[in-house]
């Protein structure tokens, strides 16, 4: 478990970042700075740091990015606790209990901020990122990480998927500067990783 921190912010919006569980997942909190309205991304584990987060910070809703058993370990607290979890319908089989799906290139309200949705399958059937709007924040999942693609070797990863996805839905639209954000591990950007995919390609991983 790590301390909630405010790793981004500008003068509508901030992130908030903790990392937590076995294997070290990202859960962050995108904050609307004129309304107090935030949302939570995948609610990975240790449900009571989540949950005094979410009623510190106004979170109302969970996105999840994919289904996998360590991005979902909090969610049947926090449902319990009356925030509301969405997921792709492509993975919401994997979970214990969700509210709402979510479909490709739609809107999540968080108070006065737009957040994006952009289905990246190739992790899983249903991986989903988030980008914020009018920000260069672009939260990533398990898709992308500084120095690749996420794994496809899991039951329904599909790796030449993934690099479509990565690079007709994430490279082919936001600029070098956007920062990523991924479900493990330090952000990177979309100009320090772009210039690589030829060399993911070639490696098969």
């Amino acid at each position: 478990m790590t301390p909630l921190e405010r790793i981004w912010e500008d003068a509508t919006c901030e992130v908030h970042r903790t990392v937590v569980g076995p294997i070290d997942n990202n859960v962050y909190i995108v904050r609307c700075r004129r309304t107090g309205e935030a949302l939570l991304i995948d609610a990975a584990n240790e449900h009571e740091l989540l949950l005094e987060a979410c009623q510190r910070l106004g979170v109302r809703n969970v996105v999840e990015t994919h289904g996998h058993w360590d991005h979902i370990q909090a969610i049947p607290a926090v449902r319990d606790a009356g925030i509301s979890v969405a997921v792709t319908p492509e993975d919401a089989s994997m979970l214990p209990s969700y509210d709402l799906l979510l479909e490709d290139d739609s809107i999540v309200t968080v108070g006065r901020l737009r957040v994006r949705t952009i289905a990246t399958p190739g992790h899983t059937a249903g991986s989903m990122c988030f980008a914020v709007e009018g920000t260069p924040l672009l939260l990533t999942g398990d898709t992308l990480f500084p120095g690749g693609p996420g794994n496809t070797s899991l039951p329904g990863g599909d790796f030449s998927r993934i690099i479509r996805s990565i690079e007709d839905r994430l490279f082919a639209r936001f600029g070098s500067e956007t920062l990523v954000l991924p479900g493990h591990g330090a952000s990177t950007t979309i100009g320090a990783e772009s210039p690589h995919l030829q060399e993911w390609i070639d490696r098969g991983w």
